[in-house]
C-alpha cells in the first residue's frame, strides 16, 4: 500500500533520622547508690531510611497491559510536516492528546491514557558529519515535551530513525531520557538503511537479531532503575520490513512489546495491511494503529478505529 512521504519533510534537516532519650537535669541530683547494679543505659534507638514508592506508570500498577490502551499525538519538535505533535507547542500538544484520548474513552472500558510519540532522530536527505543520514533532534525540545508530559500524565515513545546508524547505538543516545518512569522506545525499520542505500530509493528494514539487542538493553535498563514496564513500539507496513519477525524476543517482562501498522491510504488498503502484519504475530506482540490527517482517504472516527480486531492497543495521529 503507498506509504507516506513525510520523509520528504524529513529532509529539512535520605538522611538516617535517629530518635534519642531526651533527659532533663534535676536541681536535686541523689548521690548514686554504689550497692545496687547499675542498670545498663538506654541507648539512643534508629528509625529506618524511609524508601521512596517505585515508580508507577501512569494510571497506576507497573504493567502497560492489559487495563491500559495508548492514543498519541506523533512528529517531530520542530517540525510540522511530519506530524500533528511539531503543529504545536508542548503544552498545546498535551491539551491535544488529552482531547483526543476523551473521544475514545467511551469505546472501551480500559484506561486511556494520552500520549506522545516523539520523532527524536529523523532521516535526513544528507549523510551529515558521522555519515548516518539521520538527525539528532534538539534535546532541549524533546526534554520541554517530556516535561509537559509529565507534568499533564501523558506517556511518551521516542522515534528513532537511525538510517546508517544502528537502533541500539541511538537509543543509548537516549539513556538518560528512557530513565524516565513513563518513557518508552520505538523502532522504525523503514528509515533503517543498508550499506549503499539512501533515504526515498528504498525501504527499509531490519533483522530480529538488532531488534533483539536493542531491547535486552532496555529490558536491562529498566531493571537496574527499578522502572515501570516500558513500551516497545515496532513500525511496520510491509512484511519485509522486519526479517525473521518470529525471532523478536517478547520474553522480557520489562517491555510490552508493540507492533504498529504504520501505513496510510484508503481503508481497504489500510484494513489489508492490517490482515497482513496480525498474521503469524510473535506470542505477547499487541497490535496497535496509525490514523493520518492528511493521506488517509479518509480517516477512521474513534469508532472506526476501535471496532478492528484486534482492537488497537495504541493508536497515533500524524
Amino acid at each position: 500500500m503507498p506509504r507516506l512521504t513525510r520523509a520528504l519533510a524529513a529532509f529539512v534537516t535520605a538522611a538516617l533520622f535517629f530518635a534519642g532519650c531526651s533527659v532533663e537535669a534535676s536541681s536535686e541530683t541523689p548521690e548514686p547508690d554504689t550497692s545496687a547494679t547499675p542498670e545498663k543505659a538506654a541507648q539512643p534507638s534508629a528509625e529506618p531510611t524511609p524508601t521512596e514508592e517505585p515508580p508507577e506508570l501512569i494510571g497506576g500498577g507497573t504493567e502497560i497491559f492489559p487495563d491500559k490502551r495508548f492514543i498519541a499525538l506523533y512528529g517531530h519538535p520542530t517540525y510540522p510536516e511530519l506530524g500533528a505533535l511539531g503543529e504545536q507547542g508542548p503544552q498545546e500538544s498535551a491539551e491535544r492528546a488529552i482531547k483526543l484520548a476523551e473521544y475514545y474513552e467511551k469505546h472501551t472500558d480500559k484506561q486511556v491514557i494520552p500520549a506522545f510519540e516523539i520523532i527524536v532522530t529523523m532521516a535526513s536527505s544528507e549523510p551529515g558529519e558521522d555519515g548516518n543520514y539521520s538527525a539528532i533532534a534538539d534535546r532541549e525540545a524533546i526534554e520541554k515535551y517530556l516535561d509537559a508530559a509529565e507534568e499533564h500524565d501523558i506517556y511518551v515513545v521516542l522515534d528513532l530513525q537511525p538510517g546508517h546508524s544502528d537502533f541500539l547505538s541511538q537509543a543509548k543516545v537516549f539513556e538518560d531520557f528512557l530513565t524516565r518512569p513513563n518513557v518508552g522506545l520505538a523502532l522504525d525499520p523503514e528509515w533503517r538503511l543498508a550499506p549503499g542505500q539512501v533515504h526515498m530509493q528504498q525501504i527499509g528494514s531490519v533483522s530480529a537479531a538488532e531488534i533483539n539487542e536493542t531491547t535486552e538493553w532496555l529490558a536491562e535498563l529498566t531493571a537496574e532503575h527499578e522502572l515501570p514496564q516500558k513500551m516497545v513500539i515496532l513500525h511496520q507496513f510491509r512484511t519485509s520490513m522486519i526479517r525473521g519477525r518470529e525471532q523478536v524476543n517478547t520474553d522480557h517482562p520489562e517491555l510490552a512489546m508493540v507492533l504498529h501498522a504504520d501505513g496510510h491510504g484508503t481503508p481497504e488498503q489500510k484494513l489489508d495491511t492490517w490482515r497482513v502484519l496480525k498474521q503469524d504475530l510473535p506470542e505477547d506482540m499487541h497490535m496497535a494503529w496509525k490514523n493520518f490527517y492528511r493521506q488517509d482517504q479518509p480517516m477512521f472516527s474513534p469508532k472506526e478505529t476501535y471496532e478492528l480486531e484486534p482492537k488497537p492497543w495504541f493508536v497515533s495521529y500524524q
